[in-house]
């Protein structure tokens, strides 16, 4: 592995940059009926308004629960247009959604909805930019912007449940059901807004979207001492750890913040939380032509994790134009995963959709996860400048 693959610096702090307006989502429901009482009104208008903005309402008029008088009012001070559509692209008949949105500052995120047959997912960022350095990832060699707020957050969350109500996707009114922070960013070095995004997510309604903690992914590349924080709050939402090569060597190359927590200290940390949970964890693994996907690496894989409450998560990498990076073939990809199984490892490949449209958030995409192998190879996707879609996000 060459020097110029790790030529970013790991970035854990993000750049101070102008905070977003204040937003009802971001405050606690104490602060939010008191900045409510501040402007004149009762309490009680505070959970009218968090009642508004989970159901994705985003017109004054339409809160007609609220005196038309104070409407504009209560909307400006607690809840702001933080998310601003600047190009929403289709795939898969319109069931796989990528939008990309524009904050205050002009930063750019993108989240990703993809609606099944029994459930409706969206991939969300939780950072602009990222700060990982990952060299295959476009996002991470792009560098972080900042952090996004918890309200930014959750907007995107929002958003796309409204979609769902609305019957905005293909099949009619329907119901997210599944939230994974796989999009732009490591969630876990924005933890307490991803950690107060998660509340949200999981708080029935009025003041949140009332989601199981089974049904939300929180994806890292190992932030240790976060992981562990993760753990001792007693959470049970899903881990999915980033690992994509089972050997420090290679590792400190492809995820740099190898260089900090080792492999052993990863897996270490994602086993205390399966033990706490009662749950297995996800092991995500891009798979790299002739950097990665080696059967020997697919055995070292397989005894790292043979005895471990884990799961592999397979996916074959989403390179970008003029890049270095190639996804594995599909002999390669047959046979890692056939050692791996071997070994009493369950393993699974993500099914990439949206590929057209580059729905795929670089290479964690939020697709979801399928059996075996693809039986055909998947396209290269023809993508659009990333200054602006945004670039491919690693979680």
């Amino acid at each position: 592995m060459d020097d110029a693959m790790t030529a970013l610096p790991l970035v854990f702090d993000a750049p101070r940059r102008g905070k977003p307006p204040r937003h009802l989502a971001d405050l606690t429901r104490e602060q939010a009926r008191a900045a409510v009482t501040e402007l004149g009104q009762p309490a009680f208008r505070a959970d009218q308004l968090a009642r508004h903005f989970y159901r994705g309402v985003t017109d004054p008029a339409r809160m007609t629960d609220l005196p038309a008088a104070v409407r504009e009012e209560l909307t400006g001070a607690l809840l702001p247009g933080l998310l601003t559509p600047v190009r929403t692209l289709s795939a898969d008949g319109g069931r796989t959604r990528k939008t990309l949105w524009r904050l205050h500052d002009g930063a750019l995120v993108e989240s990703v909805l993809m609606r099944y047959p029994d459930r409706a997912t969206v991939c969300i960022s939780s950072q602009a930019g990222c700060g990982m350095a990952c060299p295959f990832c476009a996002t991470g060699q792009n560098g972080l912007t900042r952090n996004l707020s918890a309200a930014e957050i959750i907007g995107q969350a929002v958003a796309a449940a409204a979609a769902m109500a609305d019957g905005e996707v293909p099949g009619g009114p329907g119901r997210l059901s599944n939230v994974v922070f796989m999009g732009m960013g490591e969630p876990l070095a924005n933890y307490a807004r991803v950690r107060k995004t998660l509340d949200a997510l999981v708080t029935p309604a009025p003041h949140g979207l009332g989601l199981s903690q089974r049904s939300v992914t929180v994806s890292t590349v190992g932030v240790v001492p976060a992981i562990r924080r993760l753990t001792e709050e007693g959470l049970h939402v899903t881990l999915a750890v980033s690992l994509h090569a089972p050997d420090d060597e290679l590792r400190d190359s492809l995820v740099p913040i190898n260089t900090r927590w080792k492999v052993a200290d990863v897996v270490d940390a994602a086993d205390a939380y399966a033990a706490r949970t009662g749950r297995r964890y996800s092991v995500e693994y891009a798979l790299i032509r002739d950097v990665n996907d080696q059967p020997e690496r697919a055995d070292l894989l397989g005894r790292l994790l043979a005895d471990r409450r884990a799961h592999v998560n397979l996916i074959p990498l989403n390179p970008t134009p003029g890049s270095r990076w190639d996804a594995s073939p599909l002999p390669a990809q047959r046979e890692f995963v056939a050692r791996l199984r071997a070994h009493g490892v369950p393993t699974t490949v993500r099914d990439t959709r949206g590929q057209d449209i580059d729905g795929a958030c670089g290479q964690l995409a939020a697709a979801d996860r399928v059996e075996g192998v693809p039986s055909v190879a998947l396209p290269t996707p023809s993508l659009e400048p990333p200054v602006e879609l945004g670039a491919e996000a690693d979680a």
